[in-house]
């Protein structure tokens, strides 16, 4: 756990990064290594560990410790060499990815899982973009070398060709599979390795002259160290040397070849996190960007959480903190609503568990308990008004009506619809032509989500049946005339989400290219700007 006061000048101390991957790389259990390596749990639990005793720390839905899958962002708040890093854990199921966007948007760097069998797979490919439309710094890991998986170089390859990246590599694999030695670092000629030898847990470092000094050969079989010789030879003059720079502007991903599951190199890899990665950057905002080391409070909300705790059934706000040093009992002003707020319990978290927070510093998650006060893209702030950008709303892709088995539970369900509209969960749309409501999910996964967590955490049993609409798109336009005798028109069609903003629910794809044909001063958008 965080201590409960930090020290800090403008959060240069500080290194707030999210993990993202494709579903099965490893993300879960390198989150649980690393927080292992930094002292900040005493055994890691990694995702298919079994018994109360071996839990992952950062899977807290029942949900998710039942199937083994991460479906919804956790803080993780440590300290470690000096440094305090907050540690934002993703979804990485793709029907989560709006989630996994607003969380990127609190972060200033990225490490990228990558499965060394698999290469680049295609949430990790979608991820990489949200990463570099915010200009994200990346830090990439090759996971399970433990395992076979391809070669090396083909990865690296696949990274330039895929990614448009230039590539650094900073460890280098002695051997793969079951002939797994280990990583060399190619930068401080240290080798990972195992007291086992091969096969065996990461246990012990051994400062080397290089490749080609010969402690290698009594610890490697000659056609092994043979083999890693040449790649990492290769490997050297192919690819260029890193460059702090180029990482930091999102042009050059330093790589890590090693397995989570035998914490080959973990410590290696979070010591690049504390070198390279940045301190707090400056975040995207109207009038202006907020700067980390201006004097007043700013911060932002990214995620709603509701029934973390179920016994009290509390609902959390998460902030990224952008500028100022946040005291425990400020009164902040709400932009949206206007009012001041008073913060007297703010919370660090580290998962489900939390700490009181008594000052935080830009860089920093905090996690403010409020009873529906606080929603995504919400801004607070000490001075002049300020409006966070690129926090959206996606466009669902899966329509579905709710049947409520109970009728007499309708304010118990619209309560919780409004939660998990919050969440990011689902979204919820009141047909204008007073029909009831259509739910919206990115995919499938989030409506198990919702229907599971409808009967653990308020006890309402609830159906879900096809809608007769497929898709939704946003709707506005310049033409004011135009705009009113389109919503009047296509009345049966029209839908308002939470915030009373129009809607169009298109039966197919067919009917929605049709209406745009036939309405040319109407807009209809994928997505729509939260903003608070």
């Amino acid at each position: 756990m965080t201590t409960n006061t930090i020290s800090s000048d403008a959060g240069a101390d500080r290194r707030t990064f999210a993990i993202i991957s494709h579903p099965d790389a490893g993300k879960t259990t390198l989150t649980e290594k690393l927080l292992y390596f930094a002292g900040a749990i005493r055994l890691a639990g990694h995702i298919r560990s079994r018994g109360e005793q071996r839990r992952t720390q950062s899977d807290w839905l029942d949900m998710e410790r039942a199937r083994g899958i991460s479906v919804s962002s956790s803080v993780m708040t440590f300290e470690h060499t000096g440094l305090t890093f907050n540690l934002l854990d993703t979804p990485g199921h793709h029907d989560f990815s709006e989630d996994t966007y607003r969380t990127l948007s609190a972060v200033d760097s990225a490490i990228m899982v990558i499965d060394a069998a698999k290469g680049i797979e295609s949430q990790t490919r979608k991820l990489f973009e949200v990463c570099r439309l915010r200009d994200i710094p990346i830090i990439t890991f090759i996971n399970k070398m433990d395992r076979e998986g391809r070669d090396p170089l083909e990865l690296l390859d696949e990274i330039e060709s895929t990614l448009a990246l230039d590539v650094s590599p900073i460890t280098w694999p002695v051997g793969s599979g079951v002939n797994f030695y280990g990583s060399f670092d190619l930068l401080k000629s240290k080798l990972y390795t195992s007291s086992a030898g091969r096969g065996g847990a990461y246990d012990r470092d051994l400062s080397l002259a290089g490749i080609r000094d010969p402690e290698l050969d009594r610890i490697v079989p000659p056609d092994m160290v043979n083999a890693f010789r040449d790649s990492a030879e290769l490997a050297f003059s192919v690819y260029p040397a890193f460059d702090p720079e180029s990482f930091l502007q999102g042009h050059m991903t330093p790589v890590l070849f090693g397995s989570a599951l035998k914490d080959f190199p973990l410590p290696r890899l979070l010591q690049v996190l504390a070198e390279y990665a940045p301190a707090p950057q400056p975040q995207p905002a109207e009038p202006r960007p907020i700067r980390p080391e201006e004097n007043r409070v700013t911060g932002f909300v990214f995620k709603v959480q509701a029934n973390m705790d179920a016994n009290h059934r509390d609902r959390v706000a998460f902030v990224r903190l952008c500028s100022g040093r946040f005291r425990r009992g400020m009164r902040l002003k709400h932009v949206r609503s206007g009012r001041a707020l008073a913060v007297n319990n703010p919370i660090f978290f580290f998962a489900r568990e939390r700490d009181l927070a008594e000052e935080a510093y830009p860089g920093d998650i905090i996690g403010i308990p409020n009873h529906g006060t606080l929603r995504v893209g919400d801004a607070l702030c000490e001075g002049d008004d300020v409006r966070f950008t690129g926090l959206p709303n996606f466009a669902p892709e899966v329509l579905r009506r709710i049947r409520l088995d109970d009728p007499i539970r309708g304010k118990q369900l619209k309560r919780a619809l409004n939660d998990f509209a919050e969440e990011g969960v689902t979204q919820v749309f009141d047909l204008v032509s007073g029909n009831g409501a259509i739910i919206g999910a990115v995919g499938q996964l989030q409506l198990d989500v919702l229907s599971d967590r409808m009967q653990s955490e308020y006890g309402i049993r609830v159906g879900l049946e096809p809608a007769p609409y497929a898709t939704a798109r946003w709707v506005r336009s310049n033409d004011e005339s135009a705009f009113k005798l389109f919503i009047e028109r296509e009345r049966h069609s029209i839908a308002r989400d939470r915030d009373g903003e129009p809607v169009f629910l298109a039966r197919n794809a067919w009917e929605l290219s049709h209406t745009k044909d036939k309405w040319p001063a109407i807009e209809f958008l994928e997505t729509r700007e939260r903003s608070g």
